[in-house]
C-alpha cells in the first residue's frame, strides 16, 4: 500500500507539472514525440491511469524500481574493456544497458528526474570513453566489437540502449543529444555495420542483432540512412561469398542482408526458427523490440503483417517447442534449462498478445513468469489478468514446417497426456545446426527421457573457454553419434560437413494427430548417406492395456551396399533388468577415434538375443523399458560420454547402442513405455515390470512395414504403416498371413 500511495503522489505532481506530456492526439501520433519505439507518450498516459489497479504490473514496477535505485546508490561504472563473457568488464557492459534501460522506462512512467539525470550522465561517460576505444582486446571473434569482445555483444548494448535513449531523449538539451549521436551513437552504429560487414550482412542471429542495433537507435534520431541501412542492409558492399565466419556461416552467400532478410529466410510459414527453439529465443528480442519501434514509427511497413504475419506465428510456435516445464527443447546448438521464463519470452508473450489476436492462453504464460514489459503491450497484459480473461495455453500435437517455403523438413511433436515425443528432420540450421537426421527425444511430464545432448558449452562461465563454444560441440555435440538416430559406418550424416549439410532436408512423409489415441509422424532422409534411404515412423500409442501412452519406433534402411549400422538410445537412470547376458569391460577404451566415437567410453557389451531384446532402468522414482526386435547377430553396447575430455567438459551420461553389421537392408523396431513408480518413503515399487511382452515384425517390404504389439495379458495390436503411399485419401488392402486388412490413410492401427 507505501508503494501505492507513493507511486499516486507522484502522479499528482508529475501530472500537474510535467511540461512534456503532448497536449493533443496529434502530438502523440507525432513521430517527433518522445518516448516512440517501445514505451509510447500514449501509452505513458495510460499506464499512469492505471498504476495501483494492476498488480501484475505493479509488482513489476516495485522490483524494477528497487533494483534502480540501488544501482543509483552504488554509483556508475563504465570500465575499459578487457575480458571475454563473463569477466568483470563484459558483465559491468551488459549490467549497465540492462540498467539504462530500466531507469529510462522508469523516468517516464513515474515522472522522477533522478532517472533521467542518471541516463544522462551514464551515456556521456559512455561518450567519453568510446570515442577513444580502439577494438576490443581479445581477437578470438570473427566480428570484434569495442565495448565487448564481439559485435554480438554491441549490438545487445545499442538495442537496449536506444530504448533508454528514447525515454530520456525530451529530457537532454539538443547540445547533449547531438554530442552524444556524433560521438556515440552514430559511430557505435557504424561499426557494427559498416565497419563489420561479415557480422552485419549475414542471415543469422547474429546479423538480427546488428539490424535491430542499428535500427533502433535511427528510429530514435529520425535518421532514414541507418533506418535503411536496417532494413536492407549496406548496399553495394563487396564481400567475398566464399568466406567462412567463425561459425561455419557464408558471408552474404545469397546477396541478401538487413532485417527484412533475416525475416524472410530464417522463418518458416509455421514461424519455426532454422537455428533451433534456443536461438529463436535469442533473436525474438531484437525481432520484436525493433519490429515494435517500426509498427509505432513507421506504420506505413506493416511490420507485423511482413511474410503473413510470421513474427507473431513464430512465438506460438516457439511456446509449443517448450516441454511441460517450459523448457525449450534442446535442439541443434541449445543450452538445456532455457525456458519461456526468460525475459526475451517475456517480451514475446507481451508483444504477441497486445499486436496480436490476444490469445487469453498467452496470459496463463505471463501469470506464470509473474512480471511484464514496462510499457503498453505489458499494461494490455496486466489489464487482461485482471479483468479475469486468462486461460490455459493449450500445448497439443504440432507439425512445424522448416524453410522460407516451409518445404525444407521440420519438427514434429506428439503429445499424449505427459508424454511428449519430439522428432526432428528439419533442414541444417545454418551454423547452429547438428548432423542428427530423423533424430529424436521423449520427455514425461518435463523430464527426459531419452535426451538430445545439447550443446557443448557454459554460456557466460569465464573460467569454460571464457563462456563461449567449446571445442567439443564440434567434435561431440554436433556428430551424429551424440544423437538418437542411426549412424552408417561409424561415420556423421554429410559427413560432418557443413556446406553438404545445408544443400540437403529430409521430407515429410506424414503427419497424423486427429486420433486421440495412436499419433503418428514419419520422414525420409536421402542424402545424409549416399546410396542409402532411411525412413523413419514414430507413434505415440495410448492403449487401455498399458498404464501410460508408449512410443513405437520403425526405422527401415535401404542401402545399395552392406554397411554396419549403430542405433543409440541416451537415456537418464540406473540400469534395472535386461533379458540378455552382458560382459562388463575391465579395462575402458573408447568406441573409436573419431566422428564422436572418440568421447565414448564402452562400458559392457552383449550379443542380443532372437527376437526381443528388453532394457528397463530406474529414474526420476519412475520405470521405463525399451523393447527391440533383435536378432543374434546384433550386439548391444553400453557406452559412456566423457572419453578423450580432459577438461571435464562433457556430461558423463549413459547410452545403449544397438548395432548391426554387414547388412544393405534393415529395419530397427523399438517400443519405449513408462510404467509405475517408486516411493522412496515407503520403499514400495509398483507395476516395476513391463506390459509388452513381444514386438514383432510380421511384414517388411517396398510399400507396408507391420509391427505386432503383444501385451502381457495376451492381447495383440497391429500396426502397419505405408512406406510411398501416405497421403490422407489413399485406400490400401493387404494380406498378412491370410487376414485382408483394408484403410484409407498413411496407417493401419487395431
Amino acid at each position: 500500500m507505501k508503494l501505492h500511495f507513493y507511486i499516486l503522489s507522484i502522479l499528482l505532481i508529475g501530472l500537474s507539472s510535467c511540461k512534456e506530456e503532448p497536449t493533443s492526439q496529434a502530438d502523440l501520433n507525432s513521430q517527433s514525440q518522445h518516448p516512440k519505439l517501445i514505451l509510447t507518450a500514449q501509452g505513458v498516459q495510460d499506464i499512469r491511469a492505471q498504476l495501483g489497479n494492476i498488480p501484475i504490473f505493479d509488482n513489476t514496477l516495485k522490483k524494477v524500481k528497487a533494483e534502480i535505485d540501488a544501482e543509483i546508490e552504488n554509483g556508475i561504472e563504465v570500465p575499459v574493456p578487457k575480458d571475454y563473457s563473463g569477466g568483470y568488464t563484459h558483465v559491468t557492459h551488459k549490467r549497465n544497458w540492462l540498467v539504462l534501460q530500466k531507469a529510462g522506462v522508469l523516468y517516464q512512467i513515474l515522472d522522477d528526474e533522478k532517472y533521467a539525470k542518471y541516463v544522462k550522465d551514464m551515456l556521456m561517460q559512455y561518450e567519453a570513453l568510446y570515442k577513444t576505444l580502439p577494438l576490443h582486446p581479445k581477437t578470438r571473434s570473427y566480428a570484434r566489437g569495442k565495448l565487448f569482445w564481439q559485435c554480438l555483444n554491441d549490438s545487445n548494448w545499442l538495442v537496449y540502449v536506444s530504448q533508454a535513449y528514447d525515454c530520456v531523449y525530451n529530457y537532454l538539451t539538443e547540445a547533449e543529444r547531438d554530442k552524444l549521436e556524433t560521438n556515440l551513437f552514430r559511430p557505435f552504429a557504424d561499426h557494427i555495420s559498416v565497419d563489420s560487414p561479415q557480422f552485419y550482412q549475414r542471415v543469422h542471429n547474429h546479423s538480427t542483432w546488428g539490424n535491430a542495433a542499428v535500427g533502433m537507435i535511427g528510429l530514435v534520431m529520425d535518421d532514414e540512412q541507418l533506418i535503411n541501412r536496417a532494413l536492407y542492409g549496406i548496399k553495394d558492399l563487396k564481400l567475398d561469398a566464399n568466406k567462412k565466419d567463425d561459425d561455419g556461416g557464408f558471408l552474404n552467400k545469397d546477396g541478401k542482408a538487413g532485417f527484412l532478410a533475416n525475416i524472410e529466410e530464417p522463418f518458416s510459414p509455421d514461424g519455426y526458427y532454422n537455428e533451433g527453439p534456443y536461438y529463436q529465443r535469442y533473436a525474438m528480442y531484437p525481432f520484436l523490440i525493433f519490429a515494435t519501434g517500426l509498427h509505432n514509427v513507421k506504420p506505413e511497413l506493416k511490420i507485423f503483417e511482413y511474410k503473413d504475419g510470421v513474427l507473431l506465428k513464430s512465438i506460438n510456435a516457439l511456446l509449443n517447442l517448450s516441454d511441460a516445464d517450459g523448457d525449450f527443447f534442446p535442439l541443434n546448438d541449445g543450452q538445456k534449462g532455457m525456458s519461456y521464463y526468460n525475459n526475451a519470452l517475456v517480451t514475446a508473450v507481451d508483444i504477441s498478445y497486445y499486436y496480436g489476436e490476444q490469445d487469453q492462453g498467452l496470459l496463463s504464460i505471463s501469470e506464470k513468469q509473474d512480471q511484464v514489459l514496462l510499457d503498453d503491450s505489458g499494461l494490455a497484459i496486466a489489464l487482461g489478468i485482471k479483468e479475469g480473461k486468462v486461460k490455459p495455453f493449450e500445448k497439443k500435437s504440432i507439425n512445424l514446417s522448416d524453410g522460407p517455403d516451409g518445404n525444407q523438413g521440420g519438427v514434429g511433436i506428439l503429445r499424449q497426456d505427459d508424454v511428449e515425443l519430439v522428432f526432428k528432420y528439419a533442414a541444417q540450421g545454418s551454423s547452429h545446426g547438428h548432423y542428427d537426421k530423423l533424430s529424436f527425444s521423449l520427455y514425461e511430464n518435463g523430464e527426459e527421457v531419452i535426451q538430445d545432448y545439447g550443446l557443448a558449452r557454459f554460456v557466460n562461465i569465464e573460467q569454460k573457454g571464457g563462456g563461449n563454444y567449446l571445442k567439443e560441440n564440434k567434435t561431440w555435440a554436433k556428430q551424429t553419434i551424440a544423437h538418437n538416430t542411426v549412424i552408417q559406418n561409424e561415420t556423421s550424416h554429410f559427413n560432418g560437413k557443413y556446406e553438404i549439410g545445408s544443400e540437403h532436408h529430409p521430407d515429410l512423409h506424414y503427419f497424423s494427430s486427429e486420433n486421440e489415441n495412436i499419433q503418428v509422424v514419419s520422414a525420409k532422409e536421402t542424402n545424409a548417406y549416399p546410396g542409402t534411404e532411411m525412413l523413419r515412423t514414430m507413434v505415440i500409442i495410448k492403449d487401455e492395456d498399458l498404464e501410460k501412452p508408449y512410443m513405437l519406433d520403425i526405422m527401415k534402411l535401404t542401402s545399395d551396399k552392406s554397411n554396419q549400422y549403430d542405433f543409440p538410445f541416451y537415456y537418464f537412470g540406473q540400469v534395472l533388468e535386461t533379458n540378455f547376458e552382458y560382459q562388463v569391460q575391465e579395462t575402458l577404451k573408447t568406441l573409436g577415434d573419431k566422428n564422436g566415437y572418440q568421447h565414448l567410453f564402452l562400458e559392457a557389451t552383449a550379443k542380443a538375443n532372437d527376437g526381443n531384446s528388453k532394457f528397463s532402468w530406474l529414474n526420476n522414482n519412475k520405470f521405463y523399458t525399451i523393447t527391440t526386435a533383435t536378432t543374434n547377430r546384433d550386439k548391444i553396447l553400453f557406452a559412456r560420454i566423457g572419453a578423450n575430455d580432459p577438461e571435464f567438459n562433457l556430461r558423463r551420461d549413459p547410452t545403449l547402442i544397438l548395432r548391426r553389421k554387414n547388412e544393405k537392408n534393415t529395419l530397427f523396431v523399438s517400443t519405449i513405455e513408462s510404467h509405475g513408480s517408486y516411493s522412496p518413503v515407503t520403499e514400495s515399487a509398483v507395476n516395476s515390470k513391463s506390459s509388452i511382452s513381444e514386438l514383432k515384425i510380421v511384414l517388411n517390404t517396398n510399400d507396408y512395414t507391420a509391427i505386432e504389439i503383444i501385451t502381457i495379458n495376451g492381447n495383440k495390436k497391429l500396426f502397419i504403416t505405408a512406406n510411398n503411399s501416405a497421403s490422407k485419401e489413399a485406400k490400401h488392402t493387404l494380406k498378412i498371413n491370410d487376414n485382408s486388412y483394408q484403410w484409407t490413410g498413411a496407417y493401419y492401427f487395431k
